[in-house]
């Protein structure tokens, strides 16, 4: 049963132009695992602008219960290269509180724009 769905689109621009303004941008928003993923390429700002995309998505499929604090949502890529979200403090909270067992994701960039699309679904009836 889909629980929930969130989508998000970010300017890549408007993305670059924080990861200047704030020196410590990456480390505030990013987890571990993300933030080795900035290497000032344009590429990587494109990533990193749907991966941000993506934390809004699951704030907004949880249904705005939440408050974002972005390293509380952790994009992961699999070996066979699907993304993936892994939830920690008051969102793992929520999610469990909904009875959320699955998250699906997508990531898209083009034409200076990244946008993030998931949808949090539910194996047991509730």
């Amino acid at each position: 049963m889909i629980v929930g769905v969130g989508v998000d689109i970010v300017e890549v621009e408007r993305f670059k132009w924080m990861m200047r303004k704030s020196a410590n941008m990456i480390e505030r928003t990013f987890a571990g695992g993300e933030a080795r993923e900035a290497n000032g390429t344009s590429r990587s700002a494109e990533s990193l602008a749907a991966r941000f995309a993506a934390k809004e998505a699951v704030v907004k499929a949880l249904g705005d219960r939440g408050t974002l604090r972005p390293n509380d949502v952790e994009v992961v890529t699999h070996e066979s290269g699907r993304p993936s979200v892994v939830l920690t403090g008051e969102l793992l909270a929520i999610s469990d509180e909904l009875g959320i067992t699955d998250w699906h994701l997508s990531l898209a960039h083009d034409g200076g724009q990244a946008i993030a699309y998931v949808i949090a679904e539910s194996r047991s009836a509730t």
